[in-house]
């Protein structure tokens, strides 16, 4: 894993594809069977996701090595300057917790996934987000087991505003995600398994 960005660090010979994680529970597993199936990509692991990532699979190493991990270990976020320089085509923050899309929403980039977030937007490259509250009730997987939850108005009223954002698609399934990300991978020509 990488913390660090050195700006005269070789951009790879083509674009890759980012993915930002966070530490929410929902359809996180799923999410991880997703990232792995796809496989070349640069995931920028929030510091929640580096601790929950394990709360919900037991695999030590849960990515194939065609997978880069960057954590979230500089307080300036110093990986996101590879958005500058192209390295990237597409974002997925997937899933978003509802404190993500809230301060996506409110403009801050004071973590690695919300300064990602930011810095897409900024060079215009496409972003597709999973929130987690879309719905007045749904079920998610908690690393005990399913629970009901009932996301409060203020998480569903940014999950809306987020929808407004440039160039984000705002999903809310793994079935959605799953459509959206292909659909981004067929329309520049990337090659998937």
């Amino acid at each position: 894993m990488t913390g660090g960005y050195d700006a005269d660090e070789e951009r790879p010979p083509r674009q890759r594809l980012a993915w930002a994680l966070t530490g929410s529970g929902h359809d996180f597993v799923e999410c991880l069977e997703l990232m792995r199936r796809i496989g070349e990509m640069d995931v920028f692991l929030s510091k929640a996701a580096a601790e929950v990532i394990y709360m919900y699979t037991r695999d030590r190493a849960p990515f194939p090595a065609t997978i880069r991990l960057i954590k979230d270990t500089s307080a300036s976020a110093a990986p996101v300057g590879r958005f500058y320089n192209g390295w990237y085509h597409t974002l997925v923050v997937a899933p978003a917790t509802s404190n993500t899309v809230a301060k996506c929403v409110a403009g801050i980039s004071d973590t690695l996934v919300t300064n990602v977030m930011a810095q897409a937007g900024k060079c215009r490259i496409p972003s597709i987000v999973y929130a987690c509250d879309t719905k007045p009730v749904h079920d998610t997987r908690a690393p005990g087991g399913m629970v009901r939850l009932w996301p409060r108005r203020i998480d569903l009223e940014n999950t809306e505003k987020l929808r407004g954002f440039e160039a984000t698609i705002v999903v809310e399934s793994m079935e959605e995600l799953e459509r959206a990300v292909m659909a981004r991978l067929a329309e520049i020509g990337a090659a998937f398994p």
